[in-house]
């Protein structure tokens, strides 16, 4: 029996979101936080270091298992680190830095993952499950425009969630996790209307995030949407497409369980569990924060579509995304998997958000108004107000903050950065004023400001900021500094490093690194000063002299030892 849909709208209500305006948001979001800096540590350093080993191989077992000085990456996939390889290959010759071109395929999945989100969103609210109550007389809103206004309601809940921005622009296996677990929704979400689409995503879906390192989660979406489809029951796909799906996702969990037996990628190691308060407690803080705001916009459409919810087969639009979002939540509530594993839950929790959208009254959505305009607007300002403190010194109490946080940091004045956040704030400040004004409603403008101060705020850390985070988060002042001692080297010794700072040896020193116990002879010998306990078990003491110890300016538990060989060779 068909529960009476909780959603009433009127024709007027779903009129079109200028696709102008949606692309320039989008644009505004993805391309911050790819240009203007370097590697910054950990993961997103780690990542680019297994690439540059795999540009600079040539054996092709060397493809199937990366390594950097013999140690594997901590995530067990493979995709992510050809596409990053495979780019430096094809750009460099094109005259494009390594740490530039390794980030254009990650562009292109954050991209992606938008598009998708979209799609999936507009085609689960296209079912009659998901569609408003229609009125005796007529007026209500038509199928396809619904529809279209909660797929951009959906994309603005996504591109508003805070956790999406640092994750998604680095250059990790998580994003390509994010963009293949986000095709699997949209391939699921296919189903009923588009088969051969369907069936296409799956296909690259599935076994993307077995590639990319998840190949736990690539299985249970396909065996809990194939247990779906197998039970017995109402549903709205056709019987053809039932039939056929059921033989293909098992086939897809056979070929994913084989890709990640054969290439290695199952992890090697139990997940920890949670057992202690202070895990809950961290966890609690990381749900909040991490999911804002969708978390309450999920709570609202779980509360008001609650009759529906006693047939998620049925109702679609509300089983398929809590199905997507179940595994990654599951993952990061009973084990230590953490930001990383939720980052997944992101797309479906945006899908869900965006149902509430038809269910808001008139005070409810002009108090989430208000709220975002002075929370995001006084985050502005704050940022504009630490940038005026870098570069003139006044106010002198932000100025002293940033001193004492990243001593040495000399701010740079950087037009074109500057230009881009005055547009950015100009446009703030207007869609503020036409939101806040008296104007029709439409379904998306609860979310539109939101997603736009999302955007203005990362916009703004990443061109008035920026400098300061990439001498915060970059090894590059430290290796400068390590220069000043070690030189032209023609290869130096290391003892104790990380992988981040193995890489920052090598990308920003520019120097081949070397065990400290192995045959090779390098003038120079650094250790990591936690290592310096375990120093004697590598080398031979009497060799090296000590000449310094370099702090990285913003940490100094990585600290550097420069060792120079007492006889120069």
């Amino acid at each position: 029996m068909n529960r009476p849909s909780p959603a009433i709208v009127t024709q007027d209500a779903v009129r079109r979101l200028p696709r102008w305006a949606l692309l320039l948001l989008c644009v505004a979001y993805v391309i911050p936080g790819y240009v203007g800096r370097a590697p910054w540590k950990n993961a997103d350093l780690a990542s680019f270091g297994y690439m540059l080993a795999l540009r600079d191989a040539g054996d092709g077992q060397a493809w199937l298992h990366p390594t950097l000085m013999g140690v594997a990456p901590d995530s067990p996939a493979l995709l992510p680190y050809w596409l990053g390889a495979w780019a430096m290959r094809w750009l460099q010759p094109l005259g494009l830095a390594l740490d530039v071109a390794v980030r254009l395929p990650f562009v292109l999945l954050l991209a992606g993952t938008l598009v998708a989100s979209w799609s999936a969103m507009y085609l689960l609210a296209r079912h009659p499950s998901a569609q408003p109550v229609a009125f005796a007389f007529g007026g209500e809103a038509e199928p396809r425009d619904y529809a279209r206004a909660l797929a951009d309601g959906s994309l603005l809940a996504l591109i508003a969630t805070l956790g999406l921005a640092q994750f998604s622009h680095e250059t990790t296996p998580v994003l390509a996790q994010l963009f293949f677990g986000t095709l699997v929704f949209y391939g699921l979400a296919a189903l009923a209307t588009r088969p051969r689409s369907a069936g296409l995503a799956l296909a690259c879906g599935l076994p993307g995030l077995t590639l990319s390192g998840a190949p736990t989660t690539a299985l249970l979406y396909a065996g809990l949407s194939a247990l779906a489809l197998a039970l017995p029951g109402p549903t709205h796909v056709p019987a053809a497409v039932r039939r056929g799906a059921l033989w293909l996702l098992p086939a897809l969990m056979a070929a994913c369980l084989a890709l990640a037996l054969t290439l290695g990628l199952w992890p090697t190691e139990l997940p920890a569990w949670r057992s202690r308060w202070s895990d809950w407690r961290s966890l609690g803080r990381l749900l909040l924060w991490f999911t804002w705001p969708a978390w309450p916009l999920v709570l609202w459409t779980l509360w008001r579509w609650r009759r529906q919810l006693l047939a998620p087969r049925q109702q679609r639009h509300l089983g398929l995304p809590l199905l997507i979002a179940s595994v990654p939540l599951l993952s990061a509530v009973f084990t230590l998997a953490g930001d990383r594993a939720l980052l997944l839950a992101l797309p479906a929790l945006a899908a869900l958000a965006a149902l509430a959208l038809p269910t808001f009254s008139r005070g409810a959505a002009a108090l989430i108004d208000w709220f975002t305009v002075l929370f995001f607007s006084g985050w502005a300002i704050v940022i504009w107000v630490v940038w005026l403190a870098m570069q003139t010194g006044v106010p002198a109490k932000p100025a002293a903050n940033v001193a004492r946080l990243a001593p040495g940091f000399e701010a740079p004045f950087q037009w074109p950065a500057l230009v881009a956040a005055l547009a950015g704030t100009l446009a703030w400040v207007a869609l503020a004023r036409w939101r806040t004004g008296r104007h029709r409603t439409a379904l998306w403008k609860s979310l539109v400001l939101p997603a736009a101060g999302a955007t203005l705020c990362w916009l703004l850390l990443m061109t008035l900021w920026l400098p300061a985070l990439d001498y915060g988060r970059s090894f590059a002042p430290q290796m400068r500094e390590v220069r000043r001692w070690v030189g032209d080297a023609p290869c130096v010794q290391v003892h104790g490093l990380g992988t981040p700072q193995l890489v920052g040896v090598g990308f920003h020193g520019g120097w081949p690194t070397v065990a400290a116990q192995g045959p090779a002879r390098c003038p120079w010998l650094l250790v990591d000063v936690d290592a310096q306990a375990s120093l004697p078990a590598a080398v031979h003491l009497h060799e090296w002299q000590l000449l310094t110890r370099i702090r990285r300016p913003t940490d100094d538990n990585e600290s550097l030892l420069v060792f120079r060989r007492v006889d120069g060779l």
